[in-house]
């Protein structure tokens, strides 16, 4: 399973029950999905199929969705009706959520049948990175050819984001204990694109995943000189549990998936996707401000 949507997420809901959080809509879906996973995961691994397998058909699949994103990435359902051409955002959508579901079974599948490996292990993060990279190479693809410099520029930068992100976690853990601190794991990444696919609003997802992640990518990089600088000076390791009262709520993004902050901050988000563009035309598929900028400029 991969790096943050497995371990990371186990470590979330331990928290969850250790310390009391209250529960939020999140904590019921999230079971409801690792009960259905744990079930299809028993039911694949009796007619044969391996872990290895799984990740390959998911990497399968993320590459369909980069086709669709390649081909329609600036397409709101309306557009592409408009336009006589196939509903790719709806394609990428039902690629993503099989990708989606081989990642999360391929880690179910080889804990449940004890099949993990070091080298399915080393697959499972490789292909993770593959799949990051090929749907935003999809989209800087499109978007250049659309001939579009701000969005070519956001899928580079959201790129970065996504790979940032994993090795600063996987570069850390060489080194101290844990870093799967901040809310832009993996799994909300993906999470994001299916929404944004679904709703026909890609330029804004893009417009998110150039900037907030970025804060995630501080936090574990400051995270980790924390954890550094105690171990140095002989004090105990910093703690990940947000502080009490309303000192908490105002970063309610640190809270753990399946509490009521996590919620608030995922509906936020969600809410961004589907909405924003209605709010300001710059988020929509036909702005570019870069390009305004530079012909300014130049």
């Amino acid at each position: 399973m991969n790096d943050d949507t497995s371990e990371s997420g186990r470590r979330d809901f331990r928290r969850f029950e250790e310390e009391g959080y209250r529960p939020g809509t999140s904590r019921a879906i999230g079971q409801g999905f690792c009960d259905a996973r744990d079930a299809i995961a028993r039911g694949l691994i009796s007619v044969g199929v391996t872990p290895n397998a799984l990740t390959i058909a998911g990497f399968g699949a993320t590459c369909g969705a980069a086709v669709c994103f390649f081909l329609g990435g600036s397409l709101s359902h309306a557009a592409a009706r408009e336009a006589g051409v196939l509903p790719y955002m709806l394609m990428a959508a039902c690629f993503i959520i099989l990708a989606s579901a081989c990642d999360m079974l391929d880690g179910a599948a080889a804990k449940i049948g004890n099949m993990s490996t070091p080298l399915g292990a080393v697959l499972d993060s490789a292909v993770d990175r593959f799949s990051d990279l090929i749907v935003y190479l999809a989209l800087i693809g499109h978007f250049f050819m659309q001939g579009n410099f701000t969005y070519t520029m956001l899928a580079a930068v959201a790129m970065c984001h996504a790979f940032l992100i994993s090795y600063i976690k996987a570069r850390s853990e060489t080194i101290i204990p844990a870093c799967d601190v901040g809310y832009w794991m993996r799994g909300e990444r993906s999470a994001a694109l299916l929404i944004a696919a679904f709703a026909g609003t890609v330029p804004a997802v893009l417009w998110q995943q150039a900037v907030s992640p970025g804060f995630t990518v501080v936090r574990r990089l400051v995270w980790t000189y924390q954890v550094l600088s105690a171990k140095a000076a002989g004090r105990p390791a910093p703690s990940n549990t947000p502080l009490a009262g309303w000192r908490g709520l105002v970063r309610p993004w640190r809270y753990p998936r399946g509490s009521v902050p996590y919620d608030f901050v995922t509906g936020a988000n969600i809410a961004f996707i589907i909405f924003a563009w209605r709010i300001n035309e710059v988020f929509g598929p036909s702005a570019d401000p870069l390009r305004s900028l530079v012909d300014r400029v130049v």
